[in-house]
């Protein structure tokens, strides 16, 4: 695989480089954060790792930069900061997994692997998702609801495909939280219901019928 490591600890990025580049790895490295979202928006990476605190542009910058240019890259995020909260604003911003330093070599190659082991659209998958007047272009990464365009943040939309893919099936919190933001655990946190809140007013903005129902007790719900 192709990978940016952008670290401006020097030992801890010549350490993660050489070690990625032993498993056969080709990758570019570099300390300053405006630096990598330049190489991450120009170049076909298959996978980034990001400190989280790079000078120039922060971690955080990149991958929200990133995101809204549709460059959705798997970034996996290094950082010191071990917080719940900081995992999910990693998460939220558009980040795919998270490390805490100090972290085993090992670990982080195969979280790199698992990322770059991701599915990628090709000519013949799936390209357009759809459940009832909503309608999701994955390629052009558009929704419309009965033609009328919505204008989605990263998450939301990651959010949204994740429910259209599952239509006509109720989705817990749960898997939520897992499908969506990686989560393998309860932080505890309103991160579900804020999001499902925030899509939910965008997609019946204008509509009699809400897209998304709550089924009490259960969880979510988009109609086929």
């Amino acid at each position: 695989m192709k990978i940016l490591v952008a670290e401006d600890d020097i030992e801890t990025a010549q350490f993660v480089a050489n070690g990625l580049r032993e498993l056969g790895h080709v990758v570019d490295a570099t300390g300053d954060g405006r630096e990598a979202f330049m190489m991450a928006g120009s170049e076909p990476y298959d996978v980034l790792v990001l400190d989280r605190m790079l000078p120039g542009m922060d971690g955080l910058s990149i991958i929200r930069g990133l995101r809204s240019m549709e460059t959705m890259t798997p970034a996996l995020f290094l950082t010191a900061l071990n917080g719940v909260s900081d995992r999910v604003d990693g998460l939220e911003a558009g980040g795919d997994d998270y490390l805490v330093k100090p972290f085993a070599f090992s670990e982080l190659a195969a979280r790199v692997m698992a990322l770059g082991r991701r599915p990628r659209q090709t000519a013949n998958t799936q390209t357009e998702l759809s459940a009832g007047d909503l309608k999701m272009d994955l390629l052009s990464r558009t929704v419309t609801r009965n033609g009328k365009p919505i204008t989605l943040q990263p998450q939301e939309f990651r959010l949204l495909e994740f429910l259209l893919n599952n239509a006509g099936q109720i989705v817990t919190r749960t898997m939520l939280l897992e499908g969506v933001w990686g989560f393998h655990f309860d932080p505890a946190t309103s991160i579900v219901e804020t999001h499902i809140s925030r899509l939910r007013s965008k997609l019946d903005d204008g509509f009699d019928k809400s897209a998304i129902r709550t089924v009490r007790g259960a969880g979510y719900i988009i109609d086929g």
